[in-house]
């Protein structure tokens, strides 16, 4: 199918040695300065090498751009937050900008493209566009920018470590789990070392914006021969990777009105198009002009195999706090809820004990939001008959209510600990289905609503603190507890 006019043409592998010399082969070297920041003097070249700083400012009253939190964590990745591996990571302005941005663009041949980068101080991106042709477009340093990169890699290079969420159709309980084995890394990723990069503006209004790719321990990013890959309309490069960087900003105000946006692939230039056939497809979606690179609060960044959502200052001001959270605890427990049929009180555990349940733990059959203690006895023998011993595996099978005679998932209650994945600070009175993670109505129905890309091209709406796959109408109930009879 062919693009519109408007979108920049492909430039076919096949073609690079062919046809008019003027079209498909450009001056050796092309100075890209005066095209990409007209109002900024480029600084000498020594600048475009900077040491990596910290990610947090040492000042008093550091600036901060904003924060990432990966979903499918309820509060910490399941062996603990470490350094640059954990579930949440605040950007800061750093101490000195390292930002950068094109400078001079090279063609050169193939085999000649690791000379053409040795012993260079300059961030670099390589098109490989056959076996005898490369582009190559060095990147200078730019003082107005911090860069912020993003991958599966644990070099020195990358910010934020992030690697494959677990959670699918059949996960519930407290909370997803990451990497096994210590927090090592699946030979099975999806997720690239290098998978994207955010540049933040140093000065007010401090605006992020994301790209496809980040550059690897040599300062380099690599576009092979089978990457897709074409020349934009004004002589320039721009890419993919593998399996794409998917972004998905809200359609509305992300705290006031949630509601979700469509899902986008970020080149590594920054340009949004629309989905590929499949997430690995060669052949690129249509270019859509109308949208931005720029996050906001709400925007949603999928790394095929982790989905990470991007919280602005002014987002984070309406979330509830850690303390906050605990206080709603303990207001739920002070009202004594009670099961119906124990007549038992029932009480949330702390926020730090998660995935061991407790024996006061509240449970709720989340097809009418009944909210019991624990019982092992209602099973419906043709769905799920209880264990030799009398009692079943928890939240296995399926149960009979005994307050309203709906049959369906008979799961344990957990507090949603993450505050950065709430919409607002309002009262824990619903929860999602099946998992049973509670936390305000505005943002389980926010949630719901919301479809989280899963395999190559399939899309599900999850819990955001542990992943699991929505089921129901509505994917949520509202817990009906049952206060203390005297």
């Amino acid at each position: 199918m062919a693009d519109s006019s408007s979108e920049p043409q492909l430039w076919p592998v096949g073609m690079v040695l062919k046809g008019s010399s003027e079209a498909l082969c450009p001056p050796p070297s092309l100075e890209l300065r005066p095209s990409c920041n007209k109002s900024q003097p480029s600084p000498p070249l020594g600048s475009s090498s900077q040491p990596h700083d910290g990610v947090i400012s040492e000042d008093k009253e550091p600036i901060k751009y904003g924060e990432l939190i990966i979903l499918g964590h309820n509060g910490s990745l399941a062996n603990g937050d470490k350094g640059r591996r954990r579930s949440r990571l605040a950007l800061y302005k750093r101490p000195k900008a390292n930002g950068v941005k094109p400078d001079v663009i090279h063609n050169v041949s193939t085999p000649l493209v690791s000379k053409a980068l040795s012993n260079k101080s300059q961030h670099s991106i390589s098109y490989t566009l056959s076996r005898s042709h490369s582009v190559i477009v060095e990147y200078t340093h730019d003082i107005n920018t911090d860069m912020f990169q993003i991958g599966r890699s644990t070099e020195s290079m990358i910010d934020f470590v992030v690697t494959d969420t677990a959670g699918s159709s059949s996960g519930h309980g407290g909370g997803a789990t990451g990497e096994g084995g210590g927090g090592g890394q699946s030979a099975q990723s999806t997720i690239s070392r290098y998978a994207c990069r955010i540049m933040c503006e140093r000065s007010a209004p401090y605006t992020a914006r994301i790209y496809a790719a980040g550059f690897d321990s040599s300062k380099n990013i690599f576009l092979g021969e089978r990457a897709a890959k074409w020349r934009t309309s004004d002589g320039l490069m721009d890419g993919l990777t593998t399996n794409g960087v998917l972004v998905m900003h809200p359609a509305g105000e992300f705290v006031s009105e949630p509601a979700p946006g469509v899902w986008r692939e970020i080149s590594v230039c920054g340009n949004v198009f629309a989905l590929r056939e499949t997430r690995s497809a060669q052949q690129r979606g249509k270019l859509v002009e109308n949208e931005s690179n720029t996050l906001q609060d709400g925007s949603l960044i999928d790394l095929c195999g982790a989905t990470l959502l991007w919280r602005t200052p002014a987002g984070l001001r309406h979330i509830p706090t850690l303390k906050q959270l605990e206080s709603l605890r303990q207001e739920l427990n002070a009202a004594r809820p009670q099961c119906p049929v124990g007549f038992n009180t029932l009480a949330f555990p702390s926020l730090a004990q998660r995935e061991i349940v407790d024996k006061k733990q509240p449970w709720v059959y989340v097809n009418c939001g009944h909210v019991h203690g624990y019982h092992n006895w209602g099973y419906r023998k043709e769905k799920g008959p209880t264990s030799p011993g009398g009692t079943a595996p928890a939240g296995t099978g399926e149960r009979e209510c005994p307050m309203c005679r709906r049959v369906g998932p008979y799961v344990p209650l957990w507090l949603g600990c993450e505050g950065g994945l709430y919409l607002d600070a309002g009262p824990p009175t619903h929860a999602f289905c099946p998992c049973g993670h509670v936390c305000s109505e505005k943002t389980v129905v926010g949630w719901s609503q919301i479809p989280l890309p899963h395999g190559t091209h399939a899309f599900h709406a999850a819990c955001p603190f542990c992943g699991t796959w929505l089921t129901g109408e509505q994917g949520h109930v509202k817990l009906i507890f049952q206060g203390p009879v005297d």
